[in-house]
């Protein structure tokens, strides 16, 4: 084989195999997202409902919803859910309440990133209304309650029985608007 003919074909090759890459790079942002929603990480439960969206029969079934509260270490903030353990009925609305305290003597703005455990629970967990979907801005010293609303839609699995809903804070950068 000629030293051209190596040269086309190593070539040839790379080009291939950048082209590839490109293809795969460009693929990961919708894979990433697909396997957030079927796992919940990052918090991507399904998407956002409002309870006229679809009529809606509850379901005479219940499960148990825990709520769990993290601080980022770099965020001088206090939260606690007012209630630990909630007993929700499928297909209906419920209210839980967190409340989070600025332990530092100036403004704080905080984001908060949600996850459902279990990863298959994640995925019939549904908010309309969360302080998550917004940073939160508190000044120094404020006690803020915080509120999301939320639906565990009545075709939960019969296996899951426990969901657990966690919060943690972040410190986050003011807009610049």
């Amino acid at each position: 084989m000629s030293e051209k003919t190596k040269i086309k074909k190593t070539t040839l090759m790379l080009f291939f195999v950048t082209l590839l890459m490109f293809g795969f790079g460009y693929a990961m942002v919708p894979l990433y997202d697909v396997f957030c929603e079927i796992t919940g990480l990052n918090g991507r439960t399904v998407n956002v409902v409002t309870e006229n969206e679809k009529e809606n029969i509850a379901s005479d079934r219940i499960v148990r919803v825990q709520f769990d509260s993290n601080i980022n270490g770099d965020l001088p903030w206090r939260m606690k859910a007012k209630q630990t353990t909630m007993h929700v009925q499928l297909g209906k609305f419920y209210e839980a309440v967190y409340t989070v305290e600025n332990m530092y003597n100036g403004d704080v703005i905080g984001q908060a990133i949600p996850s459902v455990m279990p990863g298959e629970g994640s995925l019939y967990f549904k908010k309309s209304e969360c302080f998550c979907f917004v940073n939160q801005l508190l000044e120094a010293g404020e006690t803020k309650e915080m509120v999301v609303r939320f639906e565990v839609d009545k075709d939960l699995p019969e296996n899951v029985d426990l969901l657990t809903l966690s919060y943690t804070f972040f410190r986050a950068k003011p807009d610049k608007s």
